[in-house]
């Protein structure tokens, strides 16, 4: 048999599947992959159910059931005062890497240049390259990992076709301000670039902050994909759906790509997150207090332990320094932990091109209270 040339050779298995299988495998509690373990809001799950039984089994539109497309455009005008149209702007995808994947193979040519920002989640960059594109990682700064705006400036050319990036940020828990993004349109105006946004954690945020969408910044939106999740909304990671909006002309390159993908997504679903969007608006208004009294759990229970935890702004993720615990490298580390101390976690290595030297490790918050306070035990024991 022929072998075939590998068109990702340096790829591996994806950090996340490595770490969960180990977790499994030495019966640790898993704070590695994102995914909560605690149930969808009961309502929703009722309404599943409904559209099961009611015999909302075949096919949906390829763009996605039109009740759960107005929903979502009603949702975006009350949140960022934005109004696409569910028709021509808004596509339901089979979960949030799936929209990032066609929107970049919707507009990357062979030879384009396409910025991203490490640590950066690792579905990006083998995207980017099967597109025929080539990735220019530039590194967010450490410890704040903010944008460094000048080297941003230095690194765009007529060769950029897209910058991605992803607010709240996996995996350090960082939020982009609406500066922020005011800054990134003036240095993109001049040339042919476009924006790919990830903001499937949009309702994660704390302390008072307010999530800043390209969709509400108007220079921004006419030339950005913007990638949503009711995965992570609505505690369902498995259920695989999220949503893309953008322009009507780059919404039909876009379900050029998705219907050749995966074509559509689960029925049933769709109608029932149209139904809880429209029911239950306050399930996702209150999920930032509700992920901020996790995240301020671990923080505590931390306390007594010699990480260096410096409290996540967004996401359910916490990065921790863990210099003064270990010298190994953050891949041994993890390893280590899970093995040796129960408790799965993720190194952040592992979103970098070229890792620099750093001793960071991150934990997912997205678990019940006695999850949370028997992995932060076995950390402080270290």
């Amino acid at each position: 048999m022929p072998t075939p040339e590998s068109k990702l050779p340096d790829v591996g298995t994806t950090i996340f599947t490595v770490m969960s299988k180990l977790a499994e495998d030495c019966g640790a509690i898993n704070l590695s992959q994102g995914f909560p373990d605690f149930q969808p809001p009961d309502e929703l799950l009722e309404r599943v159910s409904h559209h099961l039984k009611a015999g909302r089994n075949q096919y949906p539109p390829m763009i996605g059931v039109a009740s759960l497309r107005e929903e979502i455009a009603g949702k975006l005008a009350s949140l960022y005062g934005v109004h696409p149209d569910p028709d021509s702007e808004i596509t339901v995808t089979s979960g949030g890497t799936e929209a990032l994947f066609c929107a970049i193979h919707a507009i990357v040519r062979a030879g384009d240049e396409v910025i991203v920002f490490d640590p950066a989640y690792d579905s990006y960059d083998p995207a980017i390259r099967l597109a025929g594109g080539i990735p220019v990682h530039i590194p967010l700064r450490a410890p704040g990992f903010d944008p460094d705006w000048e080297r941003i400036r230095a690194s765009i050319s007529r060769r950029t076709r897209l910058v991605v990036i992803n607010t709240p940020h996996n995996p350090t828990g960082t939020v982009l301000t609406e500066q922020d993004l005011g800054r990134l349109a003036n240095l993109i105006a001049p040339f042919e670039t476009y924006v790919l946004s990830d903001e499937v954690y949009e309702h994660i945020v704390f302390d008072g902050r307010r999530h800043a969408s390209v969709l509400a910044d108007e220079a921004l939106a006419a030339r950005s994909f913007a990638v949503f999740s009711f995965g992570k909304t609505y505690h369902a990671t498995g259920w695989k759906v999220g949503y893309c909006v953008a322009p009507a002309a780059l919404t039909t390159e876009f379900r050029r790509v998705h219907q050749f993908n995966t074509f559509t997504t689960t029925t049933p679903l769709q109608h029932a997150l149209a139904d809880y969007l429209a029911r239950c608006p306050e399930h996702y208004l209150g999920l930032p207090d509700f992920y901020q009294e996790k995240r301020d759990l671990f923080l505590r229970l931390m306390e007594r332990s010699r990480f260096r935890l410096t409290p996540s702004a967004g996401t359910y993720f916490q990065l921790a320094d863990y210099s003064d615990v270990s010298d190994l490298p953050d891949a041994e580390m993890a390893r280590w932990l899970t093995k040796e101390h129960g408790v799965a976690v993720i190194p952040v290595s592992a979103f970098y091109e070229d890792p620099p030297e750093m001793r960071y490790i991150r934990f997912c918050f997205a678990k019940e209270s006695a999850t949370l306070t028997e992995a932060a035990q076995r950390l402080s024991s270290l």
